[in-house]
């Protein structure tokens, strides 16, 4: 793990992400790009785009630079490489831009959370990210003084398709000594036989050199409530799932349930896409 990116927005959340961040670098000597994003009144992107120097832009340009400029002094990021980055673009659109453009092997970022209505009107940057990237995220949702993954829940239906990130998920874990407990939950709107589900995992298995690792079958009125009861009686330290992106959660998966884990759980949420 080379390059680890943090988008921030100068918040709290995100700068519980970074602390994260600090503390993965530090076991994988990676480096660190912190990511602002900028978006700017149409006025004013519109006036860039032309090549009029306005202002008030120049001013939040410099702004935002003095602020990670602040922030790259943090006791905790000391000994990790930070590269700074202010960028004027839409979230998304930068944040996959940067991914693509430094290599990056992990996104990680901070998000509130939300619910009701209040989810439905604000929306989050973080959850279309984890919708759209190409590139693993790590979602934290609290402050983390000392980051842990230990135990890992990874929910799948262990499909062929979900090997690939399976595989992202195993390098992501090799510097933590983790346990993995690989689970499929079963719901009355997605029920299949106990021996059809452990052939299945059995299989998935058999294609990796795992030795610390459990199998579970886990029972619960949907997908999304059953990844989390499960997570909290293991007390997993991290969530890992494989998502489809726009289209959703195929076979096992039905909705986005990745991003309502975003919003709904405490614990980290580490998303791979298929």
């Amino acid at each position: 793990m080379k390059r680890i990116l943090v988008p921030t927005d100068f918040s709290e959340h995100a700068e519980d992400a970074l602390k994260v961040a600090a503390q993965i670098a530090k076991k994988n000597d990676s480096e660190i790009i912190i990511l602002h994003m900028l978006e700017l009144p149409h006025q004013m992107s519109d006036a860039i785009l032309g090549g009029v120097s306005i202002p008030e832009t120049m001013l939040f340009m410099k702004k935002a630079n003095e602020t990670l400029d602040e922030i790259s002094l943090r006791p905790y990021l000391d000994g990790v490489p930070v590269t700074e980055i202010v960028k004027m673009d839409k979230p998304i659109h930068g944040i996959t831009q940067i991914s693509k453009d430094y290599n990056v092997d992990l996104v990680i970022m901070g998000s509130h959370g939300s619910s009701g209505i209040e989810e439905l009107v604000i929306g989050s940057n973080t959850e279309k990210v984890v919708r759209n990237s190409e590139i693993p995220v790590l979602v934290i949702k609290k402050d983390v003084s000392n980051f842990n993954a230990t135990n890992i829940a990874f929910a799948s239906d262990f499909s062929d398709e979900t090997k690939k990130p399976f595989e992202k998920l195993l390098s992501f874990t090799k510097s933590f000594d983790s346990k993995i407990h690989l689970v499929t939950i079963c719901t009355p709107n997605s029920f299949k036989p106990t021996h059809v589900v452990e052939k299945a995992m059995k299989e998935f298995i058999s294609e990796f050199n795992l030795t610390n690792y459990s199998t579970h079958i886990y029972n619960d009125t949907n997908i999304e409530k059953g990844i989390i009861n499960f997570s909290n009686s293991i007390n997993a330290d991290i969530i890992g799932m494989c998502t489809h992106g726009r289209t959703g959660f195929a076979h096992f998966f039905n909705g986005s349930i990745s991003e309502g884990l975003v919003n709904h759980t405490v614990r980290p949420v580490i998303t791979f896409k298929v």
